[in-house]
């Protein structure tokens, strides 16, 4: 081997000590892994995994555009611009809402604990207070039975349709412990009443015992509001009977209370009828017996409402309601009022 070739072979081995040095120093680092949102099947549908917790979180809600009609607006249990001083121009009223929640929810060695949170976001030009009122809905905090917050009390719960009135207030900031056993549910609440009396620091108590067989369910409800040292009754029956499902409710009441004010006693029923499969007809009625007459029921005056409710869903996720009510009311000078009422609603939920 001469000097030339020996340079030449020594330079070749250089270029590819180096090349290969060089192709190190470039080499991308691996990427890290990504973790991806998992669904979580544990509490229903719609839940998933908060990415690097255990915890299931499900956001839902409806965007909804409803017209009133033939009621004012003040008395218009539906119409969010129902606040003190807005007064009614004319016999019908369009309002818009979107609805939002949010329900987080994991195991622990305490049962199920959830965090529940929804709003209201409505949109109507007649309200004094704006064109825009923002609503908390429900706010509360649920570990196992116990529950402690701001939730719709058993009070809310009503028949099906749009005919019946079943309470006079039904959202609370209460602490809540209900035992539920499958078929029987026994439960109690502590409900703060100051914003439904006329007093201070109102403290109402509320107790519900359930029962259901087979397609028949039975509640009975009870609350006593302590300001006022009045309290009021409630049941409620439902049975799936041939195509559709019947209701009953009864109501009797000591005196005008937080939870009921209206009227000595009433009764109510409606019959939801499942037309087809995405038609339901829902017809009701109920009568009041010796209304409200300032803090008593002894004005010996009468109310009774029928009407019908129809609710066809147009396509998965939207769908219509349109309900139309009459209502025949005494009146102290021994006549009699009447009125037509009702609504027209087209929803999307998701």
């Amino acid at each position: 081997m001469n000097i030339k070739s020996l340079l030449l072979g020594s330079a070749a081995a250089l270029a590819a000590v180096s090349g290969a040095q060089a192709a190190d120093a470039i080499v991308a680092a691996e990427p890290e892994p990504m973790e991806y949102v998992r669904v979580c099947d544990a509490f229903g549908t719609g839940y998933f995994y908060i990415p690097g917790t255990e915890t299931c979180l499900k956001i839902g809600g409806f965007v909804r555009f409803q017209t009133d009609f033939g009621r004012d607006k003040v008395t218009s249990k539906w119409n969010p611009a129902s606040v003190p001083g807005n007064q009614a121009t004319s016999d019908w009223d369009a309002f818009s809402r979107a609805y939002i929640s949010f329900d987080a929810k994991s195991d622990t060695e305490y049962g199920t604990l959830t965090g529940f949170f929804a709003a209201e976001f409505n949109a109507d030009a007649d309200s004094d207070a704006g064109d825009s009122l923002i609503d908390v809905d429900e706010a509360y905090i649920q570990l196992g039975g116990l529950k402690a917050g701001f939730f719709y009390s058993w009070w809310d719960k009503g028949l099906n349709g749009e005919t019946d009135t079943l309470g006079n207030n039904t959202e609370f900031n209460s602490i809540a412990y209900l035992y539920d056993g499958g078929s029987f549910q026994a439960g109690i609440s502590l409900d703060e009443l100051e914003a439904a009396t006329t007093k201070a620091n109102g403290l109402g108590v509320a107790g519900i015992v359930s029962a259901s067989v087979g397609g028949v369910s039975f509640d009975l409800l009870g609350g006593f509001d302590t300001e006022l040292e009045e309290g009021a009754i409630r049941a409620l029956l439902s049975a799936d009977l041939g195509p559709g499902t019947f209701q009953l409710a009864g109501i009797w009441a000591s005196n005008p209370n937080a939870y009921w004010a209206e009227s000595e006693w009433t009764v109510a029923a409606s019959y939801a009828f499942k037309a087809t499969d995405k038609l339901k007809i829902t017809p009701g009625a109920q009568y009041f017996g010796d209304l409200q007459n300032g803090n008593d029921f002894d004005s010996g005056l009468d109310k009774w409402r029928a009407g019908l409710t129809l609710d066809y869903a147009i396509t998965e996720g939207l769908a219509t309601r349109v309900s139309v009510q009459y209502e025949d009311k005494d009146t102290i000078n021994g006549g009699s009022e009447d009125q037509v009422f009702g609504f027209v609603r087209l929803q999307r939920d998701f």
